[in-house]
């Protein structure tokens, strides 16, 4: 899957939760200095060029939607993020975010009993 913008992020965001939408929608849950209208505009045509966004034509206008959902590319995206930085391992995940001191003890607890879940599921 195609990695996107920052720009093209925030415009997907949008219609994630819109679900769908005409370019003054989008444009219209940007906070202020809202982008300019031809701005939103181009960066929708080019999701529609990738095939993350499709749209509906109401005569001149168009109402675009999301192709793809938003754990679809949050899942896409952490493996590319997972094989790049961590070698595809997750114990160097959680040795990364251990040693930068960016968990705290709840969390901690909360990874581990999820991961005991998962250990029970696949025994079962």
């Amino acid at each position: 899957m195609v990695t996107l913008t920052k720009a093209e992020e925030k415009i997907m965001q949008i219609l994630w939760d819109l679900e769908k939408g005409f370019v003054k929608d989008i444009q219209a849950k940007f906070p202020d200095p809202k982008p300019p209208y031809n701005s939103v505009s181009t960066i929708v045509r080019v999701l529609v060029k990738k095939e993350i966004v499709g749209f509906t034509k109401f005569g001149g206008t168009y109402e675009y939607y999301p192709l793809i959902s938003k754990e679809e590319y949050r899942s896409s995206q952490m493996g590319n993020l997972v094989s790049k930085y961590f070698n595809n391992s997750f114990k160097q995940v959680v040795n990364f975010f251990s040693e930068n001191k960016n968990l705290n003890i709840e969390e901690v607890n909360e990874v581990i009993k999820m991961l005991e879940d998962l250990k029970q599921k696949e025994n079962d």
